[in-house]
């Protein structure tokens, strides 16, 4: 009757990117020091600095996935556990800045690890 019973949504946490809806909006904020690249393919696997290669997310993230690169994919690569790799971004809306991250290493072994930014990512319970 008057709303008092309605259950409410609940606020999202974290950040929220849903107006950066477009590269130029992203790499303004990348100017203004707010987002930070990061290589889907690292640099170091032979990834490239080119568009198709790189997203722009909250500052500190790209030191997240490099680290799981460096210090988790790269050893299981040298250990022969692990010779595929990609790294999938997921969005939510029109928004440039993903919501998500998938690492996926396999073959033989497999690895996957999430790494949730904003939005409805940071609500899901997927591992990690």
């Amino acid at each position: 009757m008057f709303g008092w019973f309605k259950k409410k949504s609940p606020q999202p946490n974290g950040p929220d990117f849903s107006g950066i809806d477009s590269r130029e909006k992203a790499e303004e904020l990348f100017r203004n020091g707010d987002l930070e690249k990061l290589y889907l393919m690292p640099l170091e696997f032979g990834g490239t600095d080119d568009p198709l290669n790189t997203l722009y997310v909250p500052v500190g993230l790209a030191d997240v996935k490099s680290g799981i690169d460096n210090n988790v994919i790269g050893s299981l690569a040298a250990e022969g556990k692990i010779t595929q790799y990609k790294a999938i971004p997921e969005y939510q809306g029109q928004s440039f800045i993903p919501i998500a991250i998938k690492i996926i290493a396999s073959d033989p072994g497999e690895f996957i690890h999430y790494i949730k930014i904003w939005g409805e990512a940071l609500t899901r319970e997927e591992d990690a």
